[in-house]
């Protein structure tokens, strides 16, 4: 089989489509054909070795895959040949794209009990596209966050994967959304999934912000009810600058640094809570998956291109020029991943 690799850390131009041996399944565990791969943002991170994680190699990226299942393994009774599936990437293996071997290859081997079903209507690029970063955003937004329909949520670098499903959940439950993202297409496109104002990463959000809504006050309305703050960095101190009074701010990353100053002051005047999440679980990614089939979410692709683009689809995430998920698919099956 063909398998998108990379044999020591660095630049993009690292990658290359190589054959893998085709894995067999063992007892408990089933094969599955991959129709559709996700690139995250995590991908170019591995790639470039900038974070702590221990990575094998040769290492194949993405942690996102949907596709069909095509062998299954012994004591294997709730999954059949051909089922259509959405891959849970994570477990007591590690994380696939990170600590595992990725799912941009055609055929994946995992246990039975990281499979989800793929709904009527789901296509497999939007079913890939889905698990990492719309699940962490809906365990971000609506399983920790609580978001409802009185909040004013602010999310910071939103063109992303993640951030594309805060302001979507967000909107879902009938809250307003301001957002930030660098370039003119990402603030249109942000400005068309229903944010009502759009900042430039580059603006001094805190100025912006306290002008149009007001500076948070100890006894009344100002500010924004909710921060969805992935970035840290010097993001962080000044996130608690918008913060209403019983605002709270949602993290579950740190892009920029994860040891940012800050000021505990704003946190005890105006009684703040900071809300930590992790990843997400089988149940968010059923309800995501079901959210789509019914048309309340709607996956943002920002492309899908053949394994054999893999460097080019790389170098795209590395420089921030993707709005959304972008999708890899073997090269014979480019037509089959809608």
């Amino acid at each position: 089989m063909k398998a998108v690799t990379f044999q020591a850390h660095g630049p993009a131009d690292n990658l290359s489509v190589v054959d893998w041996p085709v894995p067999e399944p063992e007892a408990g565990e089933v094969r599955v054909r991959i129709m559709a791969a996700a690139m995250n943002g995590f991908d170019p991170m591995i790639l470039g070795a900038t974070t702590s994680l221990k990575t094998p190699l040769p290492m194949v990226p993405c942690g996102d895959g949907a596709g069909v299942i095509d062998a299954i393994g012994d004591h294997v009774t709730e999954w059949s040949i051909g089922d259509r599936v959405s891959i849970m990437p994570y477990g007591d293996f590690g994380m696939m794209g990170e600590t595992a071997i990725g799912t941009a290859r055609e055929y994946v081997t995992l246990p039975a009990d990281n499979l989800v079903a793929i709904p009527d209507g789901v296509g497999f690029a939007a079913a890939a596209a889905l698990p990492v970063a719309y699940g962490t955003a809906y365990r971000m937004m609506v399983t920790r966050g609580k978001v409802a329909k009185d909040d004013i949520v602010l999310v910071l670098g939103a063109a992303g994967g993640v951030g594309t499903g805060c302001v979507q959940f967000a909107r879902a439950a009938g809250a307003r959304v301001i957002a930030t993202a660098s370039g003119q297409d990402k603030k249109r496109q942000l400005a068309e999934l229903g944010c009502e104002l759009v900042l430039d990463s580059s603006e001094d959000f805190v100025a912006v912000i306290r002008e149009a809504y007001g500076r948070p006050r100890y006894d009344g309305p100002g500010g924004v009810t909710m921060v969805v703050n992935y970035i840290g960095g010097d993001t962080w101190a000044r996130s608690l600058k918008v913060l209403s009074n019983d605002g709270r701010m949602v993290t579950c990353g740190a892009s920029a640094g994860h040891d940012p100053k800050t000021d505990i002051r704003y946190i005890w005047s105006f009684e703040q809570t900071i809300i930590g999440s992790d990843g997400w679980s089988m149940e968010d990614q059923r309800e995501i998956l079901e959210m789509t089939a019914t048309g309340v979410l709607k996956p943002i692709i920002h492309a899908v291109r053949p394994f054999s683009q893999a460097r080019e689809a790389m170098l795209d995430m590395a420089e921030r020029r993707v709005f959304g998920k972008l999708i890899l698919v073997p090269d014979a099956l480019m037509s089959d991943a809608a």
